[in-house]
C-alpha cells in the first residue's frame, strides 16, 4: 500500500513536470485526425464520438478512442483500447503498447471527455502528442488548450460549442 502511494506521487510529479514544460502550439491547418480519451465509469457511449468525427469530415481510420476503466475485473472489448491504473508505472512510464501508441500519435485534435479527477486520465492527456487538446471542465485547467464548461451529459451542447470554436480557429475542413 505504501508503494502505491509512492508510485502515485511519482506520477503526480511527472505530470507537473510535463505541464510545466508544455508549450501550446496551435498549428494552422484543418483537422484530419482525432483522438478521444474517456472514462468508462462516466460515459459508456463511444459511438457519439465516431459520429462527431464523421460530422467533422474525419475519416474513420483517423479516429482513435481509448477508455479508462477503473474496474479492473471488467475489460470491455468494444473500445479501441481500454486501460487502467496498472498500465502506468513509476514516473509516468507506460506498460501498455497500445496506450503508448495512442500517446505517440500526433493527432490534430485530442478530446478529453471526462470530469473525474483521476491522475491516470490527466497523465495520458498530458503525455499525448496531440497538437490541440480540448476538454470539458476539469480540476486541472493546465491539461487542455480549450476547455468547454458543460455538464458531461450535455453532449449536444459540447458538440455545438466544439464546432463554434473550431470554426473560429478555421480548423474544420469543408467537403
Amino acid at each position: 500500500m505504501i508503494l502505491k502511494g509512492f508510485k502515485k506521487n511519482s506520477n503526480k510529479k511527472h505530470l507537473d513536470k510535463i505541464l510545466l514544460n508544455r508549450e501550446v502550439n496551435i498549428l494552422d491547418g484543418k483537422i484530419e485526425s482525432l483522438g478521444v480519451i474517456i472514462n468508462i465509469d462516466e460515459i459508456n457511449d463511444f459511438q457519439r464520438f465516431r459520429d462527431l468525427a464523421k460530422e467533422l469530415n474525419i475519416h474513420s481510420n483517423n479516429v482513435k478512442i481509448i477508455a479508462f476503466n477503473n474496474n479492473r475485473k471488467e475489460n470491455p472489448n468494444f473500445w479501441d483500447t481500454c486501460f487502467n491504473e496498472k498500465d502506468l508505472g513509476w514516473n509516468g512510464s507506460i506498460k501498455n503498447v497500445e496506450l503508448q501508441s495512442f500517446i505517440e500519435t500526433n493527432f490534430d485534435v485530442l478530446i478529453s471527455y471526462y470530469t473525474d479527477d483521476i491522475l491516470e486520465l490527466k497523465l495520458i492527456t498530458a503525455k499525448s502528442q496531440a497538437q490541440f487538446k480540448i476538454g470539458i471542465l476539469q480540476s486541472d485547467s493546465r491539461v487542455n488548450d480549450l476547455i468547454i464548461n458543460i455538464n458531461l451529459n450535455d453532449f449536444k451542447v459540447f458538440k455545438n460549442e466544439l464546432f463554434k470554436y473550431l470554426t473560429i480557429l478555421k480548423k474544420i475542413k469543408n467537403e
